[in-house]
């Protein structure tokens, strides 16, 4: 199919508004669209960054069913108890929202309610109208609900779709997902979401690096000795066994959320903020980065785990993951990144820890002893919203004597935007790809190039190790960084949150 030209999106008030739009959300009873997408089109509707004139319809199998107003009643339901703006609060907005939704079921064999609801949808609306299709579906469904989108022919030259991750489970069902979606989809409409990516920390990165002479020019091999990148999580698999179990932390963490991470954290500057500079950047970086060495990889279990309901006795699946990477180019060769998430860890945190090497420090004859090596001087980059950045140095204390202490320097986004001026990463990344930009979403070939350094790990795991659900990992984790520490610790949290040893 013949990939389509972005459109210049409609301007209001200074706002960028996309074309007018239907949009269709497979799933749409499920959880992801409760939590995330139905909030999400409602923050966006009320902050006026929807078109115009849209539809939104959603569907699920005819066995799920709903009418349109049951429909309805679930989306309320839904933004009343996720959404930062509320229908009770804003009743005007519900009232001009909640009639543009509408249910109609579909099957791979039988979609004709659907495409009759989306032809109907498109009178309404008039004139040329763009179909979104966002499949918020298990991805054993991405190939029917794609091969049903082509047949039926839903899927034309003004049509996107956005498909959820992860994107594969290893290299082979990874190409084979991509030829059939690209059977019916160029890849200019294929939008594969990282909510990650629209998170406004992680764009920060862009803006910390890039626009402060301060910083890009030792973001390098030459002054950076470790990055880290430490997802932990507090919950367990929370009845998710049949999911979970098949796919595993570093399938559903790693390669979906963490290896994007890193292409933003190590990337080249970019000479535009556009989506082929963007994408290009990464996949440079994933091309770099060598296969994973499964020596430095430990894979833990929490105890407890095989007697989850729906769990194998004997699974051998890791609900925790930490290793080493490595991104072999001439700015980061030799600099190792340890990226760590897992269930039932000490804490939920989504933290970046960039160290830098140790300068000689024989003129301070007497300094703090309780500063552990290679502890002086750090980055920390909260990304979990609303974000925070932390310079961490070393500076004298008061006092006759020339000792050293532990002081640091705090951005933090909620002391200094308006909370009201941020959207949720579902939501920013929904509106561009209503806006046909393509710059936070993931490529092809960055994908394929993630399964491929892949390969030595999935094929040969390490077996995994017990650790207490509560705790850091197995004891193996800290061994994995020796010389190094995980800014985050084994045991408990500082105060005030920020992880210290």
């Amino acid at each position: 199919m013949t990939a389509p030209s972005v459109a210049k999106p409609v301007t209001h008030g200074g706002i960028h508004r996309p074309e007018e739009h239907v949009i269709v959300l497979f799933g749409a009873t499920g959880d992801l669209a409760k939590r995330k997408l139905l909030p999400g089109l409602f923050h966006l509707a009320a902050a006026g960054l929807l078109p115009r004139r849209y539809r939104i319809i959603g569907t699920s199998p005819a066995s799920f069913a709903i009418s349109t107003e049951e429909f309805r009643d679930h989306a309320r339901q839904a933004a009343e108890d996720f959404c930062i703006t509320k229908p009770a609060h804003e009743a005007d907005c519900w009232a001009e929202f909640a009639p543009r939704l509408s249910f109609a079921p579909a099957d791979p064999g039988d979609y004709g309610a659907l495409t009759d609801e989306v032809a109907r949808a498109e009178k309404e609306i008039g004139g040329t109208v763009r179909r979104l299709f966002h499949l918020a579906v298990p991805p054993a469904a991405f190939t029917p609900v794609v091969g049903m989108l082509g047949a039926s022919g839903l899927a034309t030259d003004r049509s996107r779709v956005i498909i959820e991750k992860p994107f594969g489970t290893d290299l082979k069902s990874a190409i084979e997902l991509d030829q059939a979606v690209h059977a019916v989809f160029g890849e200019s409409q294929i939008y594969r979401i990282d909510h990650f990516l629209g998170k406004e920390s992680v764009d920060n990165i862009l803006a910390f690096r890039f626009a402060n002479g301060l910083f890009e020019p030792v973001w390098n091999r030459s002054h950076i000795a470790y990055v880290q990148i430490d997802v932990p999580e507090t919950l367990s698999i929370e009845g998710r066994a049949d999911f979970y179990d098949k796919t595993g932390a570093y399938r559903d963490m790693i390669v979906t959320h963490l290896f994007q991470v890193l292409g933003f954290v190590a990337m080249e500057p970019p000479t535009a903020l556009s989506a082929q500079q963007l994408r290009g950047e990464k996949t440079k970086v994933f091309d770099a980065m060598r296969p994973i060495d499964v020596r430095h990889v430990v894979r833990g279990q929490y105890e407890g785990y095989r007697r989850e309901p729906g769990v194998a006795s004997d699974s051998q699946t890791e609900t925790m993951i930490a290793l080493r990477a490595e991104v072999d180019n001439w700015r980061w060769k030799g600099v190792p990144f340890y990226l760590r998430s897992g269930k039932s860890l000490g804490a939920g945190r989504q933290v970046i820890t960039l160290g830098f090497h140790e300068p000689p420090m024989r003129m301070f004859k007497t300094h703090r002893k309780d500063i552990p090596d290679g502890r002086r001087n750090e980055i920390i980059i909260d990304f979990a919203d609303p974000g925070s950045i932390t310079t961490k140095f070393l500076a004298k204390e008061p006092g006759a004597e020339m000792t050293l202490g532990s002081e640091q320097m705090l951005f933090t986004y909620a002391n200094s935007f308006a909370a009201a001026n941020a959207l949720e990463g579902y939501e920013r990344l929904i509106l561009d790809a209503m806006l046909g930009d393509q710059a936070l979403f993931t490529s092809s070939d960055g994908i394929l190039r993630l399964w491929e350094i892949s390969e030595p790990l999935l094929t040969n795991p390490p077996a995994v190790e017990a650790y207490a659900p509560g705790s850091w990992g197995p004891d193996s984790v800290n061994a994995l960084i020796e010389p190094h520490h995980w800014h985050l610790p084994q045991s408990g949290l500082a105060p005030g949150g920020v992880g210290g040893r």
